[in-house]
């Protein structure tokens, strides 16, 4: 299945872009998959760059995963810590 995109307008500007980079700017993430190294990464340095942005402000995060990798999963749970 293809990322939808979305259409930023400021004024003039349009801006488009993936839906989970738009979700991200409101420190927003989704974990929709099966979780392995990979996505437990991508995860991980989401988590990171918001954290490391404005460490005050709630992250939101919603899993719909039928699970995966122990390893990978313990991960993200500990960066979440």
């Amino acid at each position: 299945m293809p990322i939808p995109y979305v259409i930023e307008r400021h004024g003039r500007e349009e801006r488009a872009m993936d839906i989970y980079s738009r979700l991200l700017k409101d420190r927003i993430i989704i974990l929709g998959s099966g979780i392995n190294d990979t996505v437990s990464n991508s995860i991980v340095a989401q988590l990171l760059f918001l954290q490391f942005d404005d460490g005050e402000s709630d992250i939101h995060m919603y899993i719909n995963s039928p699970g995966g990798s122990i390893t990978s999963g313990m991960a993200i749970y500990d960066t979440m810590q």
